[in-house]
């Protein structure tokens, strides 16, 4: 469990990383080479570099670990005095849930299926959206949701400038100048993905107030949504570094992580 964890967590900052990169170069040249800046543009990002097949098998696997050990988490409980407490169990359960989902796309994507990982995020944004809104209460789910979505961004960035992923972390294990490098890390990478998750969930809560699925937003277009702002082209290369420096702290989680 303990290497099927520390792999995950390498494959997401691996994932993390790429986004951040192909987020900058929107940043700065507008259009990113026409990659989509989420896991679908990551992924095509690893297939083209030499030996990329393989890489991506590699991530695929390495996921697959993660769900793995979010599943044993929940039947299990984890590390920590509150590791066996009903919220983080179900907790785990979800994420166990998101990481099967996540390592399926990607292995299939390795395995040639080139619709399954490398779907815009956008797309599929809107078409779920779509969907929902033509339910009985559809509106009333997406709000929901939207609203879930929002408070998921919140409590991340909070939990991120509270430095609460230190209980997760062998922090007695590190050096005092580790510790001055992993911290800045854990909070910058914590409160960008929380702005964009927030920043997501904001658009998707639009979108159901006005029912128009297209007012929801992917990864992809979240990101480019901070460019169109006033020094925005500043704004989303501050939140892509913050991208950057969260999938470097995954990989410093990978280290120190207290399975």
């Amino acid at each position: 469990m303990a290497a099927a964890a520390r792999s995950g967590f390498v494959a997401r900052g691996l994932i993390y990383v790429l986004v951040a990169v192909i987020a900058l170069q929107i940043a700065l040249n507008g259009d990113g080479d026409g990659r989509q800046a989420d896991r679908g543009g990551a992924l095509g990002e690893l297939a083209d570099r030499p030996f990329g097949a393989v890489l991506l098998w590699l991530v695929g696997l390495a996921l697959a670990g993660m769900a793995l050990w979010r599943l044993s988490e929940a039947v299990f409980g984890g590390s920590g005095p509150d590791g066996s407490k009903a919220s983080r169990r179900w907790a785990n359960l979800f994420r166990f849930v998101f990481y099967c989902f996540l390592s399926y796309s990607v292995l299939s994507y390795a395995a040639g299926d080139r619709g399954s990982g490398s779907g815009s995020s956008d797309r599929h944004t809107d078409d779920v959206t779509a969907r929902v809104l033509e339910w009985p209460g559809g509106q009333w789910l997406v709000g929901a949701a939207a609203v879930g979505v929002v408070i998921a961004g919140v409590w991340m960035s909070v939990s991120a400038a509270r430095k609460k992923f230190r209980k997760g972390l062998r922090v007695g294990a590190m050096s005092a100048r580790t510790r001055r490098i992993v911290e800045p890390l854990g909070v910058t990478g914590g409160a960008a993905r929380g702005v964009v998750f927030a920043a997501a969930g904001v658009f998707a809560l639009v979108a159901a107030v006005q029912h128009q699925p297209g007012k929801a937003k992917g990864m992809d277009d979240t990101l480019r949504a901070f460019r169109d702002l006033p020094s925005g082209p500043w704004l989303l290369a501050l939140v892509a570094l913050g991208l950057a420096a969260f999938g470097v702290f995954s990989w410093c989680t990978a280290r120190w992580l207290d399975v």
